[in-house]
């Protein structure tokens, strides 16, 4: 079933775990996604970017083909548009049946971030449509030298952004970076940080850049209130790696087996990210359970 991020998302931050945002630009990865969370039990987000579909994963055939693979799943299933920046780019998202949209203002100056983002909520909402939006700053990871604290998200602003502007979950910046980091290289978190965003917003929060953060971070960071991991650089390697130990198996395979084996390698590296994330056995036959854990 396709339904909206805020759904999914309020379950998840009143159970307290996170759940899998994967980008994925091609059938391989949406059905190997869909089909590890129907396993799981687990609901999923699948994601694209602006660049990613103008690229390759076009709109016009990825969101069909994800609707259709959602409708029929027996867990939830989001399609996000992930770091939009251009209004026309919402508007033509939220018109084609995508269920949340991701503003990305993190460069702007502070109050035209807060206009932007009302706007965006503004439109999206009345057409069943959530918001996710960015306050402080994930950078690239090859650029990042050094830990710097003013890029990271402050609690009292974002408390004032929230209010100010509506938004159903926020991006926080406490350490993490997109892209892959250097070689050797695990990031350094803030969870004293996320700790006290957790506890002033009581709100759905997202982690970006959690590609090659590290299984400790990952799992302390979901202690710590983060409900969304955003996962495409490991998503996209995981999927490499399939096609190719595949081809190299048995450099006679075909094309269409390849395909297969890609489309199975993904499905396997989803269902080990949702065991490490806890949010497996949240959902049967479209029915949203508690665990024991909580």
């Amino acid at each position: 079933m396709l339904v909206s991020m805020k759904a999914i998302l309020d379950h998840a931050n009143k159970h307290n775990y996170a759940v899998m945002a994967m980008n994925s630009i091609n059938m391989e990865m949406v059905r190997g996604a869909i089909r590890a969370a129907e396993e799981m039990h687990a609901p999923i987000i699948i994601q694209m970017g602006p660049g990613q579909m103008g690229k390759h994963a076009h709109r016009e055939e990825m969101v069909p083909l994800v609707t259709e693979l959602a409708q029929r799943a027996s867990v939830p299933v989001c399609l996000n548009m992930d770091h939009g920046s251009k209004f026309e780019d919402m508007v033509d998202c939220i018109r084609a049946g995508f269920t949340n949209v991701m503003f990305d203002g993190s460069s702007l100056p502070y109050e035209e971030n807060v206009a932007r983002t009302e706007m965006v909520c503004a439109l999206a909402h009345p057409h069943g449509c959530s918001v996710e939006a960015e306050l402080g700053h994930v950078g690239q990871a090859a650029d990042e030298d050094d830990e710097n604290a003013d890029f990271l998200t402050d609690p009292a602003m974002a408390k004032d952004f929230v209010d100010r502007t509506g938004v159903d979950a926020l991006a926080v910046a406490i350490g993490t970076a997109h892209g892959a980091y250097p070689k050797g290289k695990i990031p350094k978190l803030d969870f004293e940080r996320l700790t006290q965003l957790k506890q002033t917003l009581k709100m759905p929060l997202v982690l970006h850049g959690g590609s090659g953060a590290g299984e400790a971070n990952i799992r302390k960071a979901v202690e710590c209130g983060i409900n969304k991991i955003n996962v495409a650089t490991d998503a996209f390697q995981a999927a490499k790696d399939a096609f190719m130990a595949a081809y190299n198996e048995n450099p006679s395979k075909d094309y269409l087996q390849l395909c297969m084996d890609t489309e199975e390698g993904v499905k396997k590296f989803v269902e080990d990210y949702m065991q490490m994330i806890g949010c497996c056995n949240r959902y049967y036959y479209g029915a949203a359970v508690s665990t024991s854990k909580e």
